[in-house]
């Protein structure tokens, strides 16, 4: 597949695959006899990867961590690196519950002027 198919089948721009290329997070395709890029299928389950790693908090180095774990069975070059993202994901994960709390609160009952549960749920209680 060309860049263009690839950006529309991963939902992301062109130039994004154009970064991650000469980030090293896609390997550089083949090329057609007339200068294109081809891509192999695959390349755009990898790409969607990348976008979703990213919406979650993860670094461009953590997912090329990643993907070297995939590719090679490397593992992360990172030090306490799992230990870091667990935690990461723990505090999270308990944000995500106070929110989720929070709003079913609010489908419970109607809003109080001046007062907004998910302000509340994340604004007073402290991070661990």
């Amino acid at each position: 597949m060309q860049t263009s198919d690839l950006a529309a089948a991963a939902r992301v721009p062109v130039s994004t695959i154009r970064f991650y290329e000469r980030s090293g997070l896609i390997p550089e395709p083949d090329r057609s006899s007339s200068g294109y890029r081809r891509y192999p299928e695959a390349t755009a389950a990898r790409v969607r990867f990348i976008g979703r790693a990213k919406a979650l908090g993860f670094t461009l180095t953590e997912i090329a961590a990643f993907l070297a774990l995939s590719d090679l069975g490397a593992p992360p070059p990172i030090d306490g690196f799992l230990d870091e993202r667990l935690a990461d994901l723990d505090r999270r994960i308990d944000d995500l519950l106070r929110v989720r709390a929070a709003l079913v609160g609010l489908a419970e009952r109607p809003p109080v002027p001046g007062n907004c549960p998910v302000i509340d749920a994340l604004g007073a209680t402290e991070v661990r």
